[in-house]
């Protein structure tokens, strides 16, 4: 009998853990998810179209192309490193929205003198199509001075202004994530698992107890 309690306690323990390493496994891979799915990275380290990004904007261009369906200006801006370095990128923005840059895009083109803070905007990149990346080359010596500018071409376009432009109209995608959906219910499934697994043989002690109870009575009416 003893033998056969120890038994039952050691296989309850490692049913317990066996559950505990799952629940642990499934909350950090669920966290990941939520962090990654609610949390922004910077434009320069984008690696697909579906990463929500953000751009520092220090100097900002008039609009070069202009979608009047949409009513999105594109504009050349500079961004600035932690380390000091300067960038050059294309990011669009909705034209009714112009007043909120109009202070960088008057310091850019020397109208004031007062060094305005930069502004932090969102979206998502956008891949650059043939008729914007002519457009940009084309455009581009009217806002970097020519003695500083590398000379920009369809060949090197990639290296100096990257592939795709910030869309900051572009709001953040709030779809909630099937696997993520699916992690949860079996990580609360598991923890549903652990407690039963806990208070097993407490159940079990108590439907003998009761049983004990139920029949000592019935001696009692003989």
């Amino acid at each position: 009998m003893k033998k056969t309690n120890e038994k039952k306690i050691f296989l309850k323990l490692l049913k317990l853990s066996i559950y505990l390493i799952i629940i642990t496994i499934l909350s950090v891979f669920a966290n990941y998810l939520y962090v990654k799915q609610n949390t922004s990275i910077s434009f320069q380290d984008v690696e697909n179209t579906k990463d929500y990004s953000y751009i520092d904007i220090y100097k900002m261009s008039e609009k070069f192309a202009y979608n009047e369906e949409k009513n999105i200006g594109i504009h050349f801006i500079i961004d600035k490193e932690d380390t000091g370095l300067w960038h050059t990128y294309l990011i669009a923005i909705n034209e009714s929205d112009y007043n909120n840059y109009k202070e960088i895009i008057d310091y850019t083109y020397n109208r004031i003198d007062k060094v305005p803070k930069s502004i932090r905007v969102y979206g998502y990149p956008v891949l650059v199509n043939d008729e914007l990346k002519e457009m940009a080359i084309k455009n581009i010596e009217k806002f970097i001075p020519a003695q500083n500018e590398t000379k920009i071409t369809k060949e090197n376009y990639e290296t100096y202004l990257t592939n795709s432009y910030l869309d900051t109209t572009k709001n953040k995608n709030r779809n909630i994530n099937l696997i993520f959906i699916l992690i949860i219910i079996l990580l609360f499934s598991f923890i549903g698992l652990f407690i039963l697994t806990i208070f097993e043989k407490e159940k079990v002690k108590k439907g003998r107890e009761k049983k004990y109870e139920v029949s000592r009575n019935n001696r009692k009416r003989i």
